[in-house]
C-alpha cells in the first residue's frame, strides 16, 4: 500500500515515530510512506515557528531519520494542475505528489482534504486521519502494532521519572483515540523485563 504522508502527520513526534516504527518493521510489507520535498519543507518549517529555542542538530535529526526511515519514498517531480478538489488550496502540492506516486492513501489530519462523496468518489486515493489509519493497519498486522508497542513502551519506561510508558495519552493527544485504546490493549499483554 502506497501512503503519501502530509506534513501536519510528520509534524507530530507521536504520529511520526509509529509511523516510522510500524514501516521500519517491514519494509514495504504493510505499507510504503511516500513524502516531497514540499512535505518535508513545510514540516521542518512549523517545528522551527513553534520550537525556535532548537538547537540545530535536533532538527537535522528530524529531518534525516525521516529521510532515511522513507528512503526511496520521495516523489521527486510533480505537476499542481488544479486538480484538486479540496478546500486548502494550500494543499494543492500533496494532491499533485500523492498523484504522481499512485498513492493508495493520502495521511492527513488537515480538514482541507475534506469532500464530498462525490468527488472522494473521483479521486484515485483514499484520504485517511492518523487514527483511522493506525487502526487499520492494526486491524491488518496486529503482531507488528504489538512489536511496536513494546518497543515504544521499553523506550518511554527508560526515560519516564516514574517508570510509566503512556503511550495512550500521548496518542490520544495526537487526536489518535481510538489508535489509543488498542494499543492500551497490546500493554496490557505484555510481559517486560524489570526496569533498570
Amino acid at each position: 500500500m502506497r501512503v503519501f504522508v502530509d506534513a501536519n502527520v510528520l509534524y507530530s513526534r507521536t504520529l511520526r515515530d509509529w509511523l516510522c516504527l510500524l514501516q521500519l518493521g517491514a519494509p514495504g510489507e504493510i505499507y510504503t510512506v511516500y513524502w516531497s520535498e514540499h512535505v518535508l519543507a513545510e514540516t521542518i518549517y512549523h517545528l522551527l515557528k513553534n520550537h525556535p529555542e532548537w538547537e540545530g542538530g535536533r532538527i537535522t535529526a528530524i529531518r534525516d531519520r525521516i529521510t532515511n526511515v522513507f528512503e526511496g519514498g520521495r516523489v521527486e517531480d510533480f505537476t499542481v494542475d488544479g486538480s484538486f478538489p479540496g478546500t486548502d488550496l494550500d494543499d494543492r502540492h500533496v494532491h499533485a505528489a500523492a498523484l504522481a506516486c499512485s498513492a493508495d492513501i493520502v495521511l492527513s489530519d488537515d480538514g482541507g482534504f475534506t469532500v464530498d462523496d462525490e468527488a472522494a468518489a473521483q479521486l484515485p486515493y483514499e484520504v485517511h486521519h492518523p487514527d483511522e489509519f493506525f487502526v487499520l493497519v492494526d486491524d491488518s498486522v496486529p503482531d507488528r502494532v504489538a512489536q511496536v508497542t513494546r518497543c515504544q513502551t521499553l523506550y518511554w519506561r527508560d526515560r519516564s521519572p516514574d517508570g510509566r510508558a503512556d503511550l495512550a495519552t500521548a496518542l490520544i493527544n495526537a487526536s489518535c483515540p481510538e489508535f489509543a485504546e488498542r494499543v492500551r490493549v497490546h500493554q496490557s499483554q505484555l510481559s517486560l523485563p524489570p526496569a533498570d
